[in-house]
């Protein structure tokens, strides 16, 4: 399913949530062969592969037609991965062909002549699966079950569609539509629209000043034939790489890759190779973005080297002491002082030359041309105050951690190593942590010199000068040369073997309850990289003790990260970067992803922040700016007014009850009149563990954390009774509203409707697959009508959520659409509705749809974050995996009569509530 681009995976979680993701890296040929490990060597390898390098049990293997595999086995997941990587992406589009990679990346989801319907295919193996598009690669990724025939089928897909594919017209014009709203969609976001001026100004010549996505007169007028000739010349054995990671034999994978890509013919054509270098910056350069919106933005954007020029390493690190939060030096000049809400660093780590990025949105009351200036003061003086040690050991831990994260985490190592394929080789990523203790305070201030510099700025006015200080940026060495006698380290640990069928997940089950009342679910086994996940949830209060407190209560959530009586913020999160530990918290729940040496390590920081939060007044006042501006961000937002109003619509407590949805202007005066002792009396009088759960999942001592729960949480007592706020039906009026949100190129449509129904109720398993194939996959009847037959959406889906509690349900379906396709996409909507509530389903639609559904299950259980949160919630309802076993046993055994019934019983289209929210008034012509 063909996606936004996306950023460096290493540096995923480096932005603020207020801007979309970047696209990453790229590269054109992997290096030389080095002598293959005494693991490859044992492999007998079929006839035309041969072995190329290994490093820490990730090996290299090649085909005489070019093609490179890399395989990545650990025999500890239940699944397998596979990502094949074209070393093509918008750098390689030419003029009129702007989006054209990404618009490929679409077209090849829609079927050879051997496989027609891919998506239902990949549904019915339970994959989950995906596509993206970069300025340097496109991959396509699949993640399913370590079963049958599975790997075979999705290598066979692969070679299929490498060559196979029909690239039609008729495909294309529905899917031009698709693409075409895919980039409306960005179109509304501010920071998106900023960052893509900057960069086209940025790059006078070079691709990488275009966005991705690409043009809109390119993307509806690209002629088929050119699309063709890409797909034909790019799309060939010789460019590109083909990962594999999960489960499997290595023998049985080449096996499988050389029946099906050997075939394939080396091409004889010669790829087309870009060589346009953008010359070096000679001034300032400006731009001004006047849209609708209720925030502002500033941002600077530096050229930088390509991410294997030996530069690199130390911008990556002076982006860090920059962006860092709450340490570094932006949060502290702008967020701190309270001139602005929020603040962002990163650099782009890419094949040739690219850039640093680094940008703030104001607070309420101060102005873009006041943030600008303090965010070039911080970034441009580092002479003035030098970079200190403490700064540059926090930047290595934090880039250290992401590493470690992502080579134990077999899946995600599989996709990030697309990344590093990109830029020349998948060993650089290996090459890249060896590189990181390397880097000196020296190194930094060096950098900060040669590049972060006004004549190599994006921002402000351009000023003409007669002693121009230009950044002369030089040629990266090959990576050949980056990686000559380069060996790397040992192996990661192996995992075991493990069953996520929920009969063998029960038995391995360890339930113990502590005496403070705490409930304990651990499942304990050997996984890569010695990860666990931990998952805790507190029950706490009763509707009368939380009324009129579910602000508080929030903010007081959202403190606890910011301060304890033993720990400031920074120490929290340079702490737990040190424990490699991924933290969630709040009042109500937390979670932990780490690895056992720092499991208990990082649950007494938890503790810590759970039980003494010191709520800092600095940063509750910076919480709250934070907030006014994301209220404000919202205001012109048609998703978020459309989502605001159908709940408020569906749910219409009263303004006092813990479910109370407020209003954009309520949410604002509320949070005008709350002060910090409201955020201290919430917590002080209804926190505590008494009504608790926490699951564990992964490799760790039992006996160990149990004690370790025991002295952390086992004494806080909950100071008054709990009582779960339960949920209540509501009989609505059927609500029809359309709101205006000029200027934004998107629109947004969502219906919703109140059910009577539980998860535990007998019609449950049948609208479960009946909303699956309605509008809950990318083979639904929605999804094929809409976006694949129609184009009128990149995102429509369907959604049913049923409380475990009281017979209290919602049915609802939301799209994005441009504001011209209103009236086509709610027709569209009504009639698929009708036709499956009177038709309903074929038996070949629900034999795919419950296979796939089924598989889905499996490969969720195999996640371990999600396996625990399961645990954490089972444990709450006095559920075991039996309940598992008997909901599958009852979706094996429905007919397509019983989940029509099901949704005719429950669904009536009349009661349906509709909000749209986008420029219609344009749209309109008025």
């Amino acid at each position: 399913m063909p996606n936004a681009p996306r950023a460096r995976a290493l540096r995923a979680t480096a932005l603020a949530a207020l801007l979309s993701t970047l696209p990453a890296l790229m590269t054109t040929t992997l290096l030389a062969a080095a002598p293959a490990l005494a693991q490859q060597a044992s492999i007998a390898l079929p006839k035309g592969v041969t072995a190329g390098p290994s490093l820490e049990g990730v090996s290299e293997f090649r085909l005489d037609n070019g093609l490179k595999v890399v395989l990545l086995p650990d025999p500890s997941q239940d699944t397998i991965t596979t990502n094949i990587v074209y070393l093509v992406g918008s750098r390689n589009e030419g003029y009129g062909e702007a989006g054209m990679a990404h618009l490929l990346e679409h077209m090849l989801f829609k079927g050879t002549a051997k496989i027609p319907n891919q998506k239902a295919e990949l549904i019915s193996r339970g994959a989950r699966f995906n596509g993206t598009t970069s300025f340097d690669r496109t991959n396509y990724f699949q993640t399913f079950p370590a079963q049958g025939d599975n790997l075979a089928w999705s290598i066979a897909l692969e070679a299929d569609r490498m060559v196979n594919s029909k690239v039609l017209k008729s495909d294309l014009d529905t899917e031009m539509t698709v693409v075409r709203n895919e980039f409306e969609a960005g179109e509304n976001s501010p920071y998106s629209v900023l960052r893509e001026r900057l960069s086209a100004t940025a790059y006078l010549w070079h691709n990488y000043g275009r966005s991705v996505i690409g043009n809109r007169a390119d993307i509806e007028n690209v002629p088929i034939e050119r699309l063709q000739a890409f797909y034909r010349h790019y799309y060939q054995p010789d460019n590109a790489v083909l990962v594999i990671a999960g489960r499997f034999e290595q023998a049985d994978a080449l096996r499988h890759v050389a029946e099906h890509f050997g075939p394939i013919p080396r091409p004889t054509r010669k790829l087309q190779e870009t060589y346009t270098a953008e010359p070096t910056q000679d001034g300032e350069r400006n731009v001004v973005l006047r849209r609708a919106g209720n925030v502002q933005v500033a941002a600077v954007m530096y050229h930088i080297p390509s991410g294997t020029h030996p530069d690199y390493m130390a911008i990556e690190f002076l982006t860090q002491v920059m962006s860092n939060v709450p340490a570094g030096r932006l949060h502290k000049a702008l967020v701190d002082t309270g001139k602005a809400a929020n603040i962002w660093g990163f650099e782009r780590q890419q094949r040739e030359p690219g850039v640093a990025y680094f940008g703030a949105t104001a607070a309420q009351g101060q102005t873009a041309e006041t943030v600008r200036d303090l965010l070039l003061d911080a970034v441009e003086n580092l002479e003035r105050d030098p970079v200190r040690d403490e700064e540059i050991e926090r930047a290595r831990t934090t880039l250290q951690s992401e590493v470690e994260k992502v080579t134990t985490n077999t899946r995600q190592l599989a996709i990030t190593l697309s990344e590093f394929i990109a830029i020349g080789d998948w060993r650089l990523l290996y090459w890249y942590r060896d590189q990181l203790p390397k880097i000196t305070k020296d190194d930094v201030h060096r950098v900060a010199r040669t590049y972060l510099k006004r004549d190599n700025r994006t921002v402000g006015l351009f000023i003409p000068t007669d002693k121009p200080d230009r950044a002369v940026i030089t040629a990266a060495p090959a990576p050949e040369k980056l990686l000559e006698g380069f060996k790397g380290r040992g192996a990661i640990a192996q995992g075991e073997v493990f069953d996520a069928a929920p009969a063998n997940i029960e038995q391995r089950l360890v339930r113990r309850t502590l005496p403070g009342g705490l409930q304990l679910t651990l499942l304990p086994k050997k996984t890569r990289g010695e990860t666990v996940i931990a998952n805790l949830a507190l029950r706490w209060g009763d509707e009368t003790t939380k009324a009129d407190r579910n602000l508080a209560c929030t903010l007081a959530g959202q403190m606890l990260s910011r301060g304890t009586a033993q720990r400031s913020r920074a120490q929290i999160r340079d702490e737990l970067s040190k424990l490699r530990a991924n933290v969630r918290v709040s009042l109500e729940d937390a979670s932990i992803d780490t690895v056992r040496a720092n499991l208990v390590p990082a649950l007494a920081v938890v503790a810590d922040m759970l039980r003494r939060p010191s709520f800092p007044a600095a940063e509750f006042e910076q919480l709250r700016t934070q907030i006014r501006t994301s209220i404000d961000s919202q205001r012109t937002d048609p998703g978020a007014l459309a989502s605001l109003h159908i709940q408020r619509h569906l749910n219409p407590y009263p303004e006092r009850h813990w479910h109370y949805t407020p209003t954009l202007d309520e949410r604002l005066r509320r949070l005008d009149t709350l002060t910090l002792d409201d955020l201290r009396a919430c917590h002080s009088e209804l926190v505590g563990a008494s009504n608790a759960e926490l699951s564990v999942v992964g490799d760790f001592d039992p006996d160990e954390v149990t004690r370790a729960v025991e002295s952390m949480l086992g004494d806080w007592k909950s100071p008054r009774p709990y009582k779960r706020v339960g949920w209540r039906m509501f009989d609505v009026p059927v609500d029809d509203r359309t709101i205006d949100t000029p200027d934004k190129a998107n629109a947004t449509y969502r219906a919703g409707v109140n059910i009577e129904l539980a998860d535990t109720d007998a019609d449950f398993p049948a609208m479960v697959l009946g909303n699956y194939l309605l509008g809950g996959s990318s083979d639904s009847r929605l999804y094929r009508r809409i976006r694949e037959k129609e184009g009128l959406s990149y995102s429509v889906y369907s959604w049913l959520s049923a409380s475990s509690h009281e017979p209290v349900a919602e049915f609802g379906v939301t799209a994005i659409h441009a504001p011209q396709n209103r009236e086509r996409l709610e027709t569209c909507v009504r009639e698929e509705i009708a036709l499956a509530l009177k038709d309903g389903f074929t038996q070949a639609e629900l034999e795919t749809a419950r296979k796939g559904l089924l598989q889905a299950r499996h490969v969720a259980r195999n996640q371990d974050a999600t396996l625990a949160a399961r645990l954490t919630n089972y444990a709450h309802l006095k559920r075991t995996f039996a309940w598992d076993i008997a909901f599958e046993q009852r979706i094996a055994a429905l007919t397509a009569e019983d989940v029509r019934a099901a949704l005719a019983k429950h669904i009536v289209p009349a009661k349906l509530s509709v909000v749209r929210a986008g420029d219609f008034t344009k749209a309109a012509g008025k």
